[in-house]
């Protein structure tokens, strides 16, 4: 199955403007069998199915990841997969 190398995230934030953070495919899969895609900071990641599903991933202990108002695949220039 096809999938975007990159989505952008955007989630609802208190402020005038959204937060939107621009993630990439990794080699892993989540527990869905759907790829992982990571921010590069590594503190953002997420399973995004082919239909633009989103599971976010907790990154590090204590950490509460808050859902993304939208999941948009990103076209443009092939990067290589995070390892």
């Amino acid at each position: 199955m096809d999938y975007p190398e990159r989505f952008e995230l955007i989630f609802q934030t208190l402020g005038a403007e959204d937060d939107v953070v621009v993630v990439r495919m990794t080699e892993r899969a989540g527990a869905g069998g759907h790829p992982v895609y990571e921010d590069e900071t590594g503190i953002v990641r997420a399973e995004i199915s082919a239909r633009g599903e989103v599971r976010m991933l907790a990154s590090g202990g204590h950490q509460v990841p808050g859902a993304p108002l939208l999941a948009r695949p990103l076209r443009g220039p092939q990067t290589p997969p995070v390892e």
